[in-house]
């Protein structure tokens, strides 16, 4: 299995391919279903897409926190603080960027949203 999102982080809209991760309103967004296997989640890319487009310090921000952010996912479903029975969503903040996962109660995946963190305005 391999952690990075090859293929993935160039820009693209996919509103003619199936969404596979998280509702998410915000664009750009980068959506998964991830299998879940025990503890360990595999990333399959046929089961991700963009939306909308990323710059190009948000793409590479988010090719290098995607295996962080996989290693967390994992770390919360040994702690059951994401539990593959019950649906919970939990919110990440990595490199300038928003994940939100959830399993949905499904029992075998792991859906998820990734978009660059909205700046606050004073």
């Amino acid at each position: 299995m391999s952690d990075t999102l090859s293929g993935t982080t160039h820009p693209d809209d996919n509103h003619d391919r199936p969404w596979w991760g998280l509702p998410c309103t915000v664009t750009p967004c980068f959506g998964a279903r991830l299998v879940q296997e025990g503890n360990r989640l595999h990333y399959l890319t046929d089961r991700a897409g963009i939306r909308g487009r990323f710059s190009d310090a948000d793409a590479n921000h988010l090719d290098q926190a995607f295996p962080l952010l996989m290693k967390q996912l994992e770390l919360m479903l040994t702690s059951s603080e994401l539990n593959p029975h019950r649906q919970n969503t939990v919110t990440l903040y990595v490199k300038g960027l928003t994940c939100h996962a959830d399993t949905l109660g499904s029992c075998g995946y792991v859906y998820l949203a990734v978009y660059p963190t909205p700046e606050m305005k004073n």
